[in-house]
């Protein structure tokens, strides 16, 4: 029967309530991830219109509507989506100021609790609930489970 490969098996001696903290503060990680590619997804939309929106100030200027599209080329194109900055200013300001500090504490509580293993508490809730000697619900790609059948 094969086990999780060594990554994926807990350290001697840590106990289920570490490994139940590490796994909510890698649900918590995995939120920001979330958010941030959220984040990525507004920046680039937002840059999308914005580049589309010059498309239209020269359709306009090109049907005769000039005044129309000075202003929105003076009033819109280009302006910040937040007081001071366009989308880029806010991943850098959350990727400085929050991401990278979220993603170096994990890693720091990893390393110093389970030797900087990953996903430990995942990895012993698919030894718990996977169906033994199925290939299909092997431990690793590389098992020596038996094939279905």
């Amino acid at each position: 029967m094969s086990r999780p490969d060594a990554e994926h098996r807990r350290p001697d001696g840590v106990d289920d309530a570490t490994v139940d903290a590490l796994g909510r503060l890698s649900e918590a990680l995995e939120a920001v991830e979330a958010a941030r590619g959220f984040l990525y997804s507004f920046h680039r939309l937002s840059g999308t219109a914005d580049l589309t929106l010059g498309d239209a100030v020269d359709r306009l200027r090109a049907v005769g509507q000039h005044a129309l599209a000075d202003r929105i080329a003076t009033e819109l194109v280009g302006r910040n989506v937040i007081e001071g900055r366009w989308t880029f200013q806010i991943v850098e300001s959350y990727d400085d100021t929050y991401y990278s500090v979220f993603k170096e504490l994990e890693r720091e509580a990893r390393d110093q609790l389970v030797d900087g293993k990953r996903h430990l508490y995942e990895a012993e809730m698919k030894e718990d609930r996977r169906t033994h000697g199925d290939a299909a619900h092997a431990a690793t790609p590389q098992s020596d489970e038996a094939p279905p059948g």
